[in-house]
């Protein structure tokens, strides 16, 4: 067995904020102690010490915060390379710039080349676990999966359905789409800290036939994640209804196929009604709210007021390439002003609940990650607050924990990240990785 420890300032949760005042647990002297890829222990380093095994090397973070580590619960890794392309909406920004994108995941070397990019860039900003969208290529799963194999990560994922509207190079079929689905639950779910995610791109671009087999397949695989969009655009939701007419609402038609459940994720979700939201609540599935994406392209303000009165699972997400950046503390900076615009005031420390117990009690994954409680896997961020002089000079100001972390939530991005840990080991290292950067810039030049 092989003990290490951290001694740092430290942050979990035992509960939602917004229905407790003491729901966040902070140690401003705190003791993480982490034995075989899992939490031994968590708290103030007085109580802590005295259970460190003889010879423990203990990581001196004192001026650092560790926090769990960030659980992203929607993004494309594919979109990667498009992210930043301007469109004036979601549906011709779809037809521009993803499908042509997508359409290099015909190549498994460049697949392979994106994952490992990708995979790069979560750990940079503290992501530890993210459901990850990948294209309608068997291959471009297998990347990613081999990808966060390879370095230990709790990561979730999907090969795409999409069987009509959408370019003839990026179409499946109802029968190609299960068998592929199908093989790749046996080859990687479950397998390790890899899990599957049935992914239906969204409803139009899923015929009854596909939609049908998906089903099929979430009930014959009942712990497998579903992931998918509902409710983003004004005009997609009418496409919707134009496509699936007889149905109540466009979250209907995934009830249809029995896609509602615990471990069901759905992007977006702006354009519900308090009968959807009730009934997201009643099955378990999970909002994943997109606040850069949304921002970005204009697609609208999601209503945290009415998701807290109906109950509806919420959770963040970047949504990489529409959304516009890796961090999710830039997506928490932006989910502040998405909820001051519509009246509702999102404190920091709700922000950085719903980015990491929040989406694993959300996700059914709460006793394995999103915390710091012993036997967790051992998923932790090192935050450093003097990652920039504003940062730096901001938190010597912080009188009370939420202000604290509002300034890392409004002024942090990847450099506030000083270490990410998976499993125990260490994944990421902020001046590592700066300095293989400089050096790859100087043998480019």
């Amino acid at each position: 067995m092989t003990q290490s420890a951290f001694r740092a300032q430290l942050l979990t949760f035992n509960g939602d904020p917004a229905q407790s005042s003491h729901a966040a647990v902070f140690d401003e002297d705190g003791l993480l102690i982490v034995e075989d890829g899992h939490v031994v222990a968590a708290g103030a380093y007085a109580s802590g010490a005295p259970r460190l095994a003889p010879g423990t090397p203990v990581h001196e973070l004192r001026d650092k915060l560790i926090v769990p580590g960030f659980i992203d619960t929607h993004i494309h890794y594919p979109q990667t390379d498009m992210i930043a392309s301007p469109a004036p909406g979601l549906l011709p920004w779809l037809d521009t710039y993803t499908f042509p994108t997508e359409r290099g995941f015909e190549d498994p070397a460049y697949a392979r080349d994106t994952a490992r990019f990708f995979v790069d860039e979560l750990l940079a900003c503290g992501t530890t676990t993210a459901l990850v969208y990948c294209t309608v290529h068997k291959d471009s799963a297998d990347a990613l999966f081999s990808e966060s194999a390879s370095r230990n990560l709790r990561m979730v994922a999907g090969k795409v359905l999409m069987d009509r509207h959408c370019p003839e190079f990026l179409r499946d079929t109802a029968q190609s789409g299960y068998d592929d689905s199908a093989e790749l639950i046996g080859r990687w779910h479950n397998k390790g800290r890899q899990m599957y995610a049935l992914t239906p791109r969204f409803a139009p671009t899923s015929t009854d036939a596909q939609m049908r087999a998906c089903g099929e397949l979430a009930r014959q695989y009942p712990d497998v994640f579903i992931q998918s969009h509902v409710a983003e655009n004004t005009d997609e939701v009418k496409w919707v209804a134009e496509l699936f007419p007889g149905h109540r609402s466009y979250l209907d038609v995934y009830d249809h196929y029995g896609l509602l459940r615990r471990r069901a994720v759905y992007g977006h979700c702006i354009y519900l009604d308090d009968t959807d939201r009730k009934r997201m609540a009643q099955t378990g599935a999970v909002a994943a709210h997109c606040p850069t994406s949304n921002l970005f392209l204009g697609s609208g303000l999601f209503d945290f007021a009415k998701a807290d009165e109906t109950g509806m699972p919420l959770a963040l997400a970047t949504d990489v390439g529409g959304g516009t950046s890796f961090s999710m503390l830039q997506t928490m900076n932006e989910a502040h002003k998405v909820a001051r615009l519509t009246g509702y005031h999102l404190s920091a420390t709700r922000m950085f609940w719903l980015a990491t117990a929040g989406a694993a009690q959300a996700l059914d994954l709460a006793d394995r990650v999103g915390t710091l409680k012993p036997r967790t896997e051992a998923d932790f961020v090192v935050l450093d607050p003097q990652a920039t002089p504003l940062l730096a000079r901001r938190t010597s100001r912080s009188n009370s924990l939420d202000e604290l972390l509002f300034a890392f939530a409004l002024l942090g991005d990847d450099r506030a990240v000083y270490e990410t840990y998976a499993a125990g080991q260490r994944v990421h290292r902020r001046d590592a990785a700066r300095e293989h950067a400089t050096r790859k810039t100087k043998v480019a030049a």
